[in-house]
């Protein structure tokens, strides 16, 4: 049942729709704004091509892609927690940061692409959707030796189990994602865009596992069933914050068709690396502009060094200590069977709150 969209849900959708910012629109799914694929097709009258195709004739997979939104949200949100940007999806302030070639929006691009590649695969394996299912495994090679989980000398084995069809899902986040960014001129922006979303799908694609199964007499492994799976997605989203960490800048050429780094003696970026060419605000004080909401009232860690230290998150503002009465679960039994029953505690926690 789709839920009814408020004014301020539709001027988001207005905001997120247009040509530049069509992956806000999945952020907007992963948001408050919950809805339905119906729904979403029924309000995205500004999407065409594969997109609109996908919306009439497969909204099961719409679902999966909102379902990946929100999988990338939840993850950006878990890696930034700390930082002066914590990756906010506020209305108000988020279409500011799309609009910027900056680190934190090569992050954002990243990692929804790598969310719906993840949510669609998984859709696949789990059955969910009638247009995939699990990996066709007749013309893969042989595994390679992966010591106690994969296949030793002298060990049967055979590819078999479900495996992850990650180019099912690798396809139907290239579809949404590049469509829009594929039309028109070639500008640095569309490259930036179109080379960070590919360098998310590939934090999934390039790093798929192997795993065994044993089988035999007496816990024997006289024959080896192996299969592909992807990564957890706490794995994608580490990777991409290093990524996030040591991403390159760059300027477009002279032919509008190429980016090249800035700076002497510096390698071009591969596939798999972000890249930006605008230097990101200090997100210190609220700024509209730049889609800054500022740090005052952040919580910070008073003896760390790291981004989360009050030093840092703070801007040298200074903190101040407050305590808290927070009620939490505790004794906690179980019951047979099934119940595990707790009682409230009250805890008093000092808390650190930048200036």
């Amino acid at each position: 049942m789709a839920i009814p969209l408020s004014r301020t849900q539709l001027a988001l959708f207005f905001i997120l729709l247009c040509p530049v910012n069509i992956i806000g629109l999945w952020w907007a799914v992963g948001s408050p704004l919950v809805m339905d694929p119906n729904s979403i097709c029924r309000k995205t009258k500004r999407l065409a091509g594969k997109q609109a195709e996908l919306c009439q004739t497969q909204p099961e997979i719409v679902n999966e892609v909102a379902k990946g939104a929100k999988l990338g949200v939840r993850e950006c949100q878990y890696q930034f927690r700390f930082r002066r940007w914590n990756c906010t999806s506020q209305n108000k302030y988020f279409g500011k940061i799309l609009q910027q070639d900056i680190r934190e929006t090569a992050f954002v691009y990243a990692i929804t692409a790598a969310g719906v590649t993840h949510a669609v695969t998984q859709a696949c394996s789990m059955g969910e959707l009638l247009q995939c299912g699990c990996e066709a495994t007749r013309t893969r090679g042989p595994p390679p030796r992966l010591g106690s989980i994969g296949p030793t000398e002298g060990v049967k084995w055979e590819w078999g189990g479900c495996g992850d069809d990650v180019e099912f899902g690798y396809e139907k986040s290239k579809q949404f994602m590049d469509t829009r960014r594929r039309k028109g001129k070639s500008d640095i922006r569309t490259l930036i865009d179109l080379h960070n979303n590919e360098a998310g799908r590939l934090a999934v694609k390039n790093y798929m596992r192997t795993e065994c199964k044993c089988h035999g007499l007496s816990g024997s492994c006289t024959l080896r069933t192996c299969w592909k799976k992807m990564p957890h997605f706490r794995e994608v989203g580490d990777r991409l914050l290093e990524r996030f960490n040591g991403a390159s800048k760059v300027m477009g050429g002279n032919d509008g068709k190429t980016l090249i780094p800035v700076g002497q003696n510096i390698k071009p970026p591969d596939k798999q690396d972000l890249i930006y060419s605008a230097e990101s605000p200090d997100f210190c004080l609220p700024n509209r502009k730049t889609g800054s909401l500022g740090t005052r009232g952040r919580m910070c860690n008073s003896t760390a060094l790291d981004v989360s230290g009050c030093d840092l998150l703070c801007c040298e503002r200074g903190h101040r200590e407050e305590t808290v009465v927070l009620e939490e679960n505790c004794l906690c039994r179980f019951h047979w069977c099934c119940v595990v029953q707790c009682k409230k505690c009250s805890v008093r926690k000092e808390l650190s709150l930048c200036h």
